[in-house]
């Protein structure tokens, strides 16, 4: 018999707990024993955060939004900041402490269930530690290179799509400019998607730095034909042409190791009303696209991994990840899962879509 643990890292996703629960009953079907370790490798760290996961704890779970493991996107294991006696942060390796624990507990798998971060980390404890370890592709902003799609992406863009469909009623009745500034970091996947569907004016993503004198045509093109407000679409790792990115709180500042994005909505209104002079608003929806129960796409999608990963660990296929390729799920390393980021490829379908049917990409 078997004995899986399975962590939930990084930011969270809708599907997650579909994940859990498809994981729980194929194990279950095989008799195998699962665990949940809470708040990423918690568990792993320390036992009372650990948590027996059966049939009866999951059944009601899937069309459930957020993780019912919690997660953290802080706190790398082999880079774990730590207080020591005299109060002053140090950064420690504790994965020793993690493998021990893990071999304690007499686990034979590691279920790890993340975006590139946490599938980056599973990869070290597989390679460096000699960790089992499968993992399942999660983020919402669908930029893991080595899969077509990830769960959580569907709802996110569903979400978004549903404000920016709101913000058409509004924005016409006070002929108004409304920027609205979606999640993706350096991807521009939800940005794209969500702008084609709700009928956005302009789209401004990460892959083609903008330039403002483009988007100021946009919008005195749709004056000229009697539409007298826009709607603009923008990722929040956008650039415009010999420009930085945009960060909260001063985030950007060389040598830091988390880079917090947002406020690039913000900018962009404030150059839309500078150029036009038309009343502009930003909105920046932020969180709101990780909650919410999955889709039915996503829920289906999250399912389908979780019982694929049990199926990997059934025939040894540690090291590995499950994709979605060509439709089917499909085995890719971990190393090639995160060796890098997907972009949107600009000669996509979508973008060719979206320069056809007059939207802006502010080149």
């Amino acid at each position: 018999m078997k004995k899986i643990v399975i962590s939930t890292g990084g930011g969270d996703a809708p599907g997650l707990n579909a994940v859990i629960y498809a994981v729980v009953m194929s194990a279950q079907a095989r008799g195998w024993e699962v665990y949940g370790s809470r708040g990423g490798y918690k568990g792993l760290i320390d036992p009372q955060e650990m948590m027996p996961l059966t049939p009866k704890i999951v059944e009601d779970i899937t069309s459930l939004g957020g993780t019912i493991l919690g997660s953290t996107n802080k706190g790398n294991p082999f880079a774990m900041p730590v207080k020591n006696l005299a109060g002053e942060m140090q950064i420690v390796d504790i994965s020793d402490l993690i493998m021990k624990n893990f071999n304690r507990m007499g686990f034979s798998c590691h279920i790890a269930v993340g975006g590139d971060g946490s599938l980056d980390i599973a990869r070290r404890f597989y390679e460096e530690k000699g960790m089992p370890v499968v993992g399942v592709p999660k983020t919402i902003d669908n930029d893991l290179f080595a899969t077509q799609l990830t769960f959580g992406f569907d709802t996110a863009v569903s979400t978004a799509t549903e404000a920016i469909d709101k913000l058409h009623s509004t924005a016409k009745s006070h002929d108004r400019v409304m920027v609205v500034e979606v999640m993706g970091r350096e991807s521009g996947w939800i940005a794209l998607n969500s702008g084609i569907s709700g009928g956005a004016d302009v789209i401004l993503i990460p892959e083609i730095p903008f330039d403002m004198d483009s988007v100021r045509q946009k919008i005195e093109d749709n004056e000229l034909h009697g539409k007298h407000y826009a709607i603009v679409v923008v990722a929040e790792g956008a650039t415009a042409k010999d420009s930085g990115v945009v960060c909260r709180d001063n985030q950007c500042e060389v040598g830091r190791q988390e880079v917090l994005l947002g406020g690039i909505g913000d900018w962009v209104a404030k150059e839309v009303r500078r150029i036009t002079e038309k009343d502009t608003r930003s909105l920046v929806l932020g969180h709101l696209q990780r909650g919410g129960s999955p889709t039915t796409f996503d829920r289906l999608l999250a399912l389908r991994f979780g019982a694929a990963a049990v199926r990997m660990v059934d025939e040894g296929l540690f090291g590995h990840m499950v994709a979605l390729v060509n439709g089917e799920m499909q085995k890719v390393t971990l190393e090639e899962a995160t060796r890098r980021r997907k972009k949107v490829d600009l000669n996509d379908d979508k973008i060719l879509t979206a320069r056809e049917i007059g939207i802006c990409l502010g080149d």
